[in-house]
């Protein structure tokens, strides 16, 4: 029997398919989404909602056999759809890089007035109403990953995870209400939303949660993600707080810790358009070739500069940017560049792993920016003086989904019965 699981990112759509017993993948679809709009105001990062549908449905379309057993989605949070009474989309994405919210409001910002972050999708909306670019016809809001489920099942309203309200802010998931004019209807369980062709759809759920379900097997672990941000999350039976530390809804009564980058991945992805910049000068090249070339500069082992990369500012403070240090005549070389950016990845979730203070002894990595860099891989482990294991299955997200979405099929009893299909390398 197969499972489908379907993850909405920022920059790609991807599908997987397993093996329901062995948990082994039968097929994988991943398409860049394009989806991006060019805008007047360089704060916003706003996607086309239409298109990013259109080319989801294909990929799952592309995806389902007769012996498809259940379907789970999940995708970028924090951003916002804003929906008609009909249950049809009426803007663009709204997307969780989106920095409207992070523009003066009073003597504060608009976020900061909330109490909560920019690209948050409450935030966004505030920002909206007040600015009057919130549709007329607008009765509600979600994530793009609950439109793709309201769309294969024909629901007109959404139906919320707590791990996607979670992520608009100012949601309670005590009493499952928000601190906010919105009240769209919440789940925390296994909840099938729908079907689709005869399937079974489970509700949407949080990307970062989807990543976990499919990677720590053990509470005793961590995981460090690498995609265009970064994030380190744990699992808790309480709450954790700290500085630019998250503590979201999980499953079945549990809490995820989560440190976020803002630029993650992102930040070695910066400094390889830089040094294609200056090579377009002299040859046509493209941005897989520079990624090749810098990774002959990690070979050469210099040491590293002293690289903050925090280019983008943390959710507490957008004003924040990054720096390069330590600079000598001797260390201004490519090398310790590329290296030092790679530790400062590295060195921004190490410090909100110590805010936590909840020792781990173990960790595990996903996502493409540490699976295809062993220099990042190794420097992680150093780092944090602990072994770090990659999942055998590529595409962390939409694996989890897959798995959420046969829990919530009654194709699994128990989570931990799931997760015996995760197989690490």
């Amino acid at each position: 029997m197969r499972l489908i699981g379907m993850d909405i990112g920022t920059t790609s759509i991807c599908g997987v398919a397993i093996d329901k017993e062995s948990g082994e993948c039968l097929g994988t679809c991943t398409k860049n989404s394009d989806a991006f709009l060019d805008t007047p105001h360089p704060f916003e990062k706003i996607q086309d909602t239409e298109k990013i549908i259109l080319l989801a449905k294909s990929i799952l379309d592309e995806l389902i056999t007769c012996d498809t057993v259940s379907i789970g989605v999940t995708g970028q949070m924090h951003g916002i759809v804003y929906l008609d009474a009909e249950g049809k989309a009426i803007s663009p994405l709204y997307t969780w890089q989106d920095k409207r919210a992070d523009e003066p409001y009073g003597n504060t910002t608009y976020a900061r007035h909330l109490g909560i972050f920019a690209g948050y999708g409450c935030a966004s909306d505030f920002y909206n109403r007040e600015h009057g670019i919130r549709p007329a016809r607008a009765v509600s809001f979600c994530t793009i990953h609950d439109y793709f489920v309201m769309c294969l099942i024909g629901r007109k309203s959404p139906l919320i995870h707590t791990t996607n309200a979670a992520s608009f802010g100012l949601f309670d998931p005590a009493t499952m209400t928000f601190d906010y004019d919105y009240t769209p209807d919440v789940t925390g369980n296994y909840t099938i939303a729908g079907a689709y062709r005869n399937i079974p759809v489970s509700v949407a759920i949080g990307d970062n949660q989807a990543s976990v379900l499919s990677t720590l097997t053990r509470e005793d672990a961590l995981l460090l993600n690498f995609g265009t941000g970064s994030q380190v999350s744990l699992i808790s039976d309480e709450k954790i707080s700290g500085e630019n530390i998250e503590c979201r809804p999980y499953f079945e009564g549990k809490y995820l810790a989560v440190g976020s980058a803002l630029c993650g991945g992102r930040a070695y992805s910066l400094l390889c358009d830089f040094y294609r910049t200056v090579l377009r000068e002299v040859v046509d090249i493209t941005k897989e070739e520079v990624y090749n070339i810098m990774e002959r500069f990690l070979s050469r082992r210099d040491a590293p500069l002293t690289v903050d990369t925090r280019f983008d500012g943390t959710r507490e403070n957008s004003t924040l940017r990054g720096k390069i240090d330590g600079i000598s005549t001797e260390n201004l070389t490519p090398s310790a560049l590329t290296r030092g950016v790679l530790y400062g990845m590295v060195e921004e979730l190490y410090s909100m792993y110590l805010t936590m203070k909840s020792e781990r002894t173990f960790a595990v990595a996903s996502g493409n920016a540490i699976r295809k860099n062993p220099t990042l891989l190794a420097i992680a482990g150093e780092r944090f003086g602990m072994s770090v294991a990659i999942p055998r299955h590529l595409e962390e997200g939409a694996y989890g989904a897959a798995l959420f979405g046969a829990l919530c099929a009654g194709w699994f009893p128990t989570m931990r019965e799931a997760q015996k299909r995760i197989h690490f390398n």
